[in-house]
């Protein structure tokens, strides 16, 4: 009983935590404090709940608890500096507006959230100069994405103390410049733009394939870069890349029915019944991409990225996708952004476009990148040109290391099942 208890908590977190550290944020104005707070009322729930039973509604609980310890943490800031007039004023605003029950403002907060909103406020406050752009990143994706510093360093491919301790020395710092808890204007919506992009779409990435746990997505994360993207194309309208990230999202967003079977197992895109692609979805992002290039201006990653998802979507079938434009646009794109991931994506192009033995060249090269050494999509693709190229043993042992490297649970079983198949 407590184990699903624990298994509810867990998920519950999971979708709310960046809501209520942004909702604390907003009354405490320091997020390390913040987090901490809500980190309060994630303990309570683990003392309380398999005790007393789980509420009506947990995350309104959750909310509920964090607030009111916010509400104590101010009285005691005021009753240890009385000079702090700011102090003051947050204590009389939030004793005016005590919530007993937040589940009865909780769902209008999230339908009617404006440009304004404390998420929005989050993600700009931990995106600020103070931060370079490493920690920058790190510290959104704790705070906004819930995720762990594991997952975190799989996303960036670096070790986990790394991004344990950018998270840290980033809370820190925040606090030491006492940066506001706002949404910039003017030139420093601009400096802290290109971060919040990054941050929103590995949020969206987390959610679209899980590096970690039983689930292969996790739709909730997909659901909450989309509407941080949709805000942020209101509030930069201008912004080609905003637009591109927010096309990217949509059109990738699209393939979520499509992407797995009833028992949750991964299909792959070449695999995908296209007919269960959200068209809607992928009419918003066309739309968002045409917007974007409209602008005129120089085409970024984001809007590349999108180029090639614009390919895909427009094409009725695996054979009919335009390949060579798509390695193309890999090709561009590796020249403003470099990556060996990225480089890894042209060399699946280049396999389709050219075959699978000029995919595998660019591969064989990749296989001594050392940045690629723990990242399992790597001899994934390796053993799927080998095995496309009659080279079966040699990828049945490919896809035994990308299994043995996958984090998720789904991935493992996917790449298990493509060595077992290559069994000689």
């Amino acid at each position: 009983m407590h184990s699903a208890v624990h298994d509810t908590i867990a998920a519950v977190w999971r979708i709310e935590s960046a809501r209520i550290v942004a909702a604390v944020a907003r009354r405490v104005r320091d997020v390390g404090v913040a987090e901490e707070l809500a980190q309060d009322a994630l303990v309570a729930a683990l003392e309380r709940w398999p005790r007393d039973g789980l509420p009506d509604k947990p995350g309104a609980w959750l909310m509920t608890t964090a607030l009111n310890r916010a509400l104590d943490h101010l009285r005691h800031r005021q009753m240890a500096d009385a000079r702090h007039g700011d102090i003051a004023s947050d204590l009389e605003a939030m004793e005016a507006h005590v919530v007993p029950d937040f589940s009865d403002t909780l769902d209008q907060q999230r339908e009617h959230a404006t440009l304004g909103d404390d998420l929005l406020r989050l993600i700009f406050t931990a995106c600020h100069p103070v931060l370079n752009p490493e920690a920058r990143v790190a510290l959104t994706l704790k705070l906004l994405g819930g995720l762990t510093t594991g997952e975190i360093a799989r996303a960036y491919l670096v070790p986990e103390p790394t991004v344990a301790q950018r998270i840290v020395r980033a809370k820190r710092a925040l606090a030491d410049a006492q940066v506001p808890f706002e949404v910039p204007q003017g030139e420093q919506l601009a400096q802290r733009l290109g971060s919040v992009l990054e941050v929103v779409y590995l949020i969206f990435n987390e959610g679209y394939t899980a590096t970690s746990g039983a689930d292969w997505m996790r739709p909730a994360l997909c659901d909450e870069a989309l509407r941080l993207g949709r805000m942020l194309a209101e509030l930069a309208p201008r912004e080609a890349e905003v637009l591109g990230l927010l096309a990217l999202m949509e059109i990738q967003a699209s393939r979520t029915a499509a992407r797995t079977d009833r028992e949750g197992n991964p299909i792959l895109l070449a695999d995908q019944d296209r007919g269960r692609w959200d068209h809607l979805l992928i009419r918003r992002g066309l739309a968002a991409l045409d917007r974007a290039q409209a602008l005129g201006q120089p085409a970024g990653r984001y809007c590349l990225q999108a180029q090639i998802a614009a390919c895909h979507a427009r094409a009725a079938s695996t054979e009919d996708t335009d390949w060579p434009r798509i390695a193309a646009l890999y090709a561009e794109l590796m020249r403003i952004a470099p990556s060996p991931v990225v480089e890894l994506n042209r060399a699946v192009a280049v396999s389709m476009a050219a075959g699978p033995a000029a995919g595998l060249a660019i591969v064989d090269t990749l296989l001594q990148d050392k940045a690629l050494q723990r990242y399992h999509w790597l001899p994934a693709v390796q053993g799927d040109l080998l095995e496309k190229l009659g080279r079966r043993e040699e990828a049945k042992a490919a896809f035994l290391r990308a299994a043995k490297l996958a984090g998720n649970e789904r991935e493992k079983e996917l790449l298990g099942a493509r060595a077992s198949s290559n069994w000689i």
